[in-house]
């Protein structure tokens, strides 16, 4: 019987095979987009607009803002850099300690790996013989440790740097966004009210998108990022606006 006769024949594989999972697996970047374009948004327009509100000139403003987009990205990249190699750091020293309790204390480790598959269900003679197979295979019981006691999962070595670029470049792009109409438009308070808009609009864009890949409802995550970065925008507004008035 050839290959199509043996799946037709057994209908269980013929449904596994018809199958096709999609998971989202591009998470750690998502994250960092999200968090370098949410504060480039946000941080450079309530910053012109605090500025637009004390009647700076659109040149000052726009000086200003692509200093704070400047400034803003590398303390983010920065950040994200350092998270990321500290979790790597994190990683390695948890797996050197527990490889260390493998060698000295195997009889223990074998025990845990028991509790871990108790907490599933089973039962001893049906976990039995994974925790004898694991035994004899070292790095796979040492990785199975690492992910199922301790949580922890094995950190691509160029992520600290990707995460670096990733967020520091996002926030370039998103802190770009409220700066465009001060270029083109002379008067403060004119540039911050087309800024406004502009501004406003990418929010909205940009939590629908954020709402999509995070599986949120994305109108609702659209919403809540506009309302955001208009609170952010209006409470510096208002405050260059209290400080000038004195």
């Amino acid at each position: 019987m050839d290959g199509d006769g043996a799946s037709r024949g057994h209908p269980m594989l013929e449904k596994r095979l018809s199958h096709r999972e999609r998971h989202f697996t591009a998470g750690e970047v998502v994250r960092d987009v999200i968090m370098g374009v949410s504060d480039g948004l946000t941080v450079p327009f309530a910053l012109a607009a605090g500025l637009s509100g004390a009647s700076a000139p659109s040149s000052l403003v726009l000086t200003a803002g692509l200093a704070e987009v400047a400034a803003g990205a590398i303390s983010m990249g920065l950040g994200g850099y350092l998270a990321a190699q500290s979790e790597a750091d994190h990683y390695k020293r948890e797996m050197k300690r527990e490889q260390e309790e493998i060698i000295a204390v195997p009889d223990t480790e074998a025990a845990e790996i028991g509790e871990i598959m108790s907490q599933y269900g089973l039962e001893p003679h049906e976990y039995g013989p994974v925790v004898d197979g694991l035994r004899r295979n070292p790095q796979a019981w040492l990785d199975f440790m690492m992910r199922f006691e301790l949580g922890l999962e094995k950190s691509d070595p160029k992520r600290a740097l990707q995460s670096a670029c990733t967020i520091a470049l996002s926030y370039v792009i998103g802190g770009l966004v409220p700066l465009l109409p001060y270029m083109f438009i002379s008067t403060a308070q004119n540039a911050m009210l087309t800024s406004v808009g502009v501004t406003l609009v990418a929010l909205l864009f940009f939590g629908y998108i954020k709402g999509h890949f995070t599986g949120n409802r994305p109108f609702t995550s659209a919403v809540q990022t506009a309302i955001i970065g208009a609170l952010a925008s209006a409470a510096a507004y208002g405050m260059a606006k209290a400080v000038q008035a004195r």
